[in-house]
């Protein structure tokens, strides 16, 4: 049995991918969770480039980077596959998943950093815009997954940022996955949450709270 270990942020979309494609795959692994403010000397030692999560460690030897961790999770455990084995197929996924990075990196700390602002906003429209383009581009053939009739690669990687950026309008009473405006999107999110090994890891209402309790400190630190 393989020694696999997980270091991560329970509350990071980065650390979603990796844990549920782990647990879609039935494997079992050892999960350390990392404090931001006060990062483990292992976590430290198995990143020492960019001192982030989540990092892999498998039999001894650490990999980083969410989706370099899940595309080799995928390759080693073949069961329940993610990426597509068809290379134009694969080509086409990777595309999207490079698409929804770009968007998340810009996007979540200025939508958070920004409640109640114009630029807030401007963030919520350049969300939309987004969505206008996967709704139109990647979703106009009605697919239950971004996959097809079942996840790939592209579904964990916008998954994750769908999961925290429906806390966070839930979190700070806005609205930004509208039903009416983006249908298929909204259909397709409902589909994923339906995966049991999506819907509660982490707990929605966990999630929500946490965000509420960011944002105050937040909120707080911006008055002193």
């Amino acid at each position: 049995m393989a020694d696999l270990k997980v270091h991560g942020f329970w509350y990071s979309p980065f650390t979603f991918r990796v844990l549920w494609t782990l647990k879609l795959k039935g494997i079992a692994f050892e999960y350390f969770e990392e404090d931001r403010y006060n990062k483990s000397p292992q976590l430290l030692q198995y990143n020492p480039v960019h001192k982030k999560t989540p990092v892999l460690v498998h039999d001894g030897k650490p990999l980083c980077e969410s989706m370099i961790i899940v595309e080799y999770i995928d390759e080693l455990w073949p069961q329940n596959p993610l990426v597509p084995s068809d290379p134009y197929e694969k080509a086409v996924a990777r595309f999207w998943v490079r698409y929804v990075d770009d968007m998340m990196s810009p996007v979540l700390p200025q939508f958070f950093g920004r409640f109640g602002s114009e630029e807030q906003d401007k963030v919520i429209k350049d969300i939309w815009e987004r969505f206008e383009v996967i709704e139109d581009q990647y979703l106009g053939d009605h697919k239950k997954f971004l996959g097809g009739d079942t996840l790939n690669i592209v579904d964990i990687t916008f998954g994750s940022f769908m999961k925290t950026l429906v806390g966070m309008q839930d979190a700070l009473e806005v609205k930004i996955l509208v039903a009416e405006k983006f249908p298929r999107l909204h259909a397709w999110f409902n589909n994923f949450m339906d995966v049991p090994v999506i819907n509660n890891n982490p707990e929605h209402e966990k999630l929500v709270a946490a965000m509420k309790v960011f944002r105050e400190k937040l909120s707080a630190s911006s008055r002193e």
